[in-house]
């Protein structure tokens, strides 16, 4: 069984902000996947760091990978700043660098797509501390 080289900073100031966002969503848990982070609760909502689908060798170590809101989405892909990630393309889920991603947007991402994985329960539960 190989294991995969660790391919991100683990005192990466952005890395840190991004595991706060996520850690405070009901249920998440964090575990290294292929040598980075990735946030789940019985399903993953969040990848940190990846390639595109057009050249996986192309390594964008600060980006997020999520699984947008379906209405979202079409917009979303028509966003320069939004990548198809390898693998995970094909199944909806968009990449966005965090270089000059405004913080809310990145929560709001994250949102989406932990709604759009995690159990109904969860959701629930994260709805009934959100104020409407």
């Amino acid at each position: 069984m190989s294991t995969h080289p660790l391919m991100f900073d683990p005192d990466d100031p952005d890395l840190a902000r991004l595991r706060a966002l996520a850690l405070d969503l009901p249920g998440a848990a964090e575990k290294i996947g292929h040598g980075r982070p990735t946030f789940f609760t019985t399903k993953v909502f969040c990848y940190y760091g990846g390639s595109p689908k057009v050249d996986i060798h192309r390594r964008h170590d600060h980006a997020i990978i999520v699984l947008p809101d379906r209405d979202d989405e079409p917009a979303l892909r028509q966003d320069s700043r939004f990548w198809v990630p390898a693998y995970l393309g094909p199944s909806g889920w968009l990449g966005i660098d965090l270089d000059d991603t405004d913080w809310d947007e990145v929560a709001e991402l994250l949102d989406a797509s932990y709604r759009r994985t995690a159990p109904a329960r969860l959701v629930r539960e994260l709805d009934a501390r959100t104020p409407d």
